[in-house]
């Protein structure tokens, strides 16, 4: 998935992030609101990793979502 699909699919998709790193809090999650940089900040401080891994990690989060959930049919 690309960033703008989580974004826009926000509230399903935060509790497929918080599966993925589960030390994030219902309140983080509502804060971040599916931007990316709120995201990777907030992992960065919670986790104490560097961006660089943040990112990396995103990345492939990202992708396996892709990979388990084959995007919906548009409504066009």
């Amino acid at each position: 998935m690309n960033w703008d699909q989580i974004e826009g699919d926000w509230m399903r998709m935060k509790g497929k992030v918080k599966e993925q790193w589960g030390q994030l809090t219902d309140d983080q999650l509502e804060v971040i609101a599916g931007k990316r940089d709120q995201l990777v900040g907030t992992l960065q401080k919670q986790y104490g990793y560097s961006k660089e891994r943040v990112e990396a990690e995103l990345d492939r989060w990202a992708k396996d979502t892709k990979s388990s959930n084959p995007e919906r049919p548009s409504k066009h």
